[in-house]
């Protein structure tokens, strides 16, 4: 821990810039300086100025490969990216968690209530009072702190800033309390648990496991206890392509029912196969009973079982592409991705707004330019927000103007791989 003062010092002095360097691209580390000068200034507007402070960060994501296929345990691709949430934090003596977020009102938890509230579903607070109770219930130390917070994790984007939020929280908790032990895997178990049981949202593990352990990764939850995670070494920084995330317009906030939908259907066609998830089934036995599956759970229920088997076989040939450094079939299979969660798992709009297409049309745009040159698909939970884009560095310009035109002067985000997942900067 370090007296703030000593720490926005510290920071103007260029002390900390090997730390920023593993977390932003070069061209970002002085706007990353002043936004941490900003949250520690915020720190002391709040809290009172003289405490010892410690600094942490947590990345947002974007999802590569496996699209809806970690809630019925299945594999994904993921990587970490430099946008996150990042907070300033220190020890208070009065057993309340107090972060007050940029932008918002202050969440205040009392750690002797750690039971869900009905009035607290789909808000902040329910993650924070989520996480601590996980930490809590799984035997770790926890007393009261206090943190300032900011976010560049767009909300409602599909680059998980709701995931990054809760890693945030568990990475403080877990640096302030047990010193720094528990690790980014069971941070990301508890992240999700806070956020189906306390926030009620039904997602799956791969959001909070992507923005926890950090860089590419391929994840396995067949056992989502015992998650297999293995880093995927490629250097996509000389690949002769750029990473844009195209924010089309659009929230996830009202799209839970949604989400659900798809879980829940994919459940369904599993129980007609006598599991509980999709991963526990055969998909010969699945094609084998179709009709009999069609009249229980109906065609988009065939269809996102479909989808399932074939992402998550495809999971395992874009991570093999990349091992073996052919990024032309990775993005071939990027394509395939795309196109799969768009006419079989179907979230790219949602049915109760079918007037709304904006990542419909983000993607439509993506194949008129990169069509024969670069990928596209549908990004995150879908149904509205973003679309992904791998863009040769050629084509940079001429992407970035069109979507600009479309969606808006800052709708587009050329981003970078990060390395890690949530940490302790200082």
């Amino acid at each position: 821990m370090i007296k703030n003062s000593v720490l926005r010092e510290n920071i103007k002095n260029n002390k900390y810039n090997p730390e920023l360097a593993r977390l932003y691209r070069p061209d970002d580390i002085e706007k990353q300086k002043e936004r941490y000068i900003r949250v520690s200034n915020e720190f002391d507007e709040i809290y009172g100025a003289g405490c010892d402070v410690a600094v942490f960060s947590a990345p947002g994501r974007t999802e590569v490969c496996g699209n809806h296929t970690d809630h019925n345990k299945g594999r994904v691709l993921a990587a970490s990216v430099n946008l996150d949430a990042i907070a300033v934090a220190s020890f208070n003596n009065d057993n309340t968690v107090r972060i007050k977020s940029e932008g918002y009102k202050m969440d205040v938890i009392d750690l002797s209530e750690l039971e869900p509230k009905k009035e607290e579903t789909g808000k902040s607070v329910s993650l924070v009072r989520g996480v601590c109770a996980e930490f809590v219930r799984r035997g770790y130390k926890l007393k009261g702190f206090n943190a300032a917070t900011a976010s560049d994790v767009l909300s409602g984007s599909g680059v998980s800033s709701s995931a990054a939020f809760e890693v945030l929280v568990g990475t403080m908790i877990s640096n302030l309390f047990n010193d720094g032990c528990v690790s980014p895997v069971e941070i990301a178990q508890i992240a999700q648990r806070a956020e189906n049981e306390f926030f009620g949202k039904p997602c799956g593990l791969m959001d909070q496991m992507a923005c926890s352990v950090g860089g590419f990764v391929e994840i396995d939850f067949k056992n989502p206890d015992k998650p297999v995670i293995e880093k995927v070494d490629f250097d996509f920084a000389n690949c002769g392509h750029s990473l844009c995330i195209v924010n089309t317009g659009g929230s996830h906030s009202d799209l839970t029912d949604d989400y659900a939908a798809v879980r829940s259907e994919m459940e369904k066609v599993a129980q007609c196969l006598g599991a509980s998830v999709l991963r526990e089934t055969d998909k010969d036995s699945f094609i084998k009973n179709i009709p009999e599956i069609r009249k229980a759970c109906g065609d988009r229920a065939v269809l996102r079982a479909m989808h399932f088997y074939a992402d998550n076989e495809r999971v395992l040939d874009e991570s093999t592409a990349l091992k073996a450094g052919d990024f032309e079939r990775f993005k071939s299979l990027v394509i395939e991705s795309g196109r799969s969660s768009y006419m079989y798992n179907q979230n790219v709009f949602t049915c109760s707004d079918p007037v709304n297409q904006p990542v419909s049309l983000g993607l439509a745009l993506c194949e008129k330019i990169l069509k024969g040159k670069g990928a596209w698909r549908v990004h995150g939970g879908g149904f509205a927000g973003t679309i992904q884009a791998f863009v040769p560095d050629e084509c940079l310009g001429e992407f970035k103007d069109v979507m600009k035109t479309v969606f808006g002067e800052k709708s587009c985000y050329v981003l970078s791989i990060r390395p890690v997942g949530g940490v302790e900067v200082v």
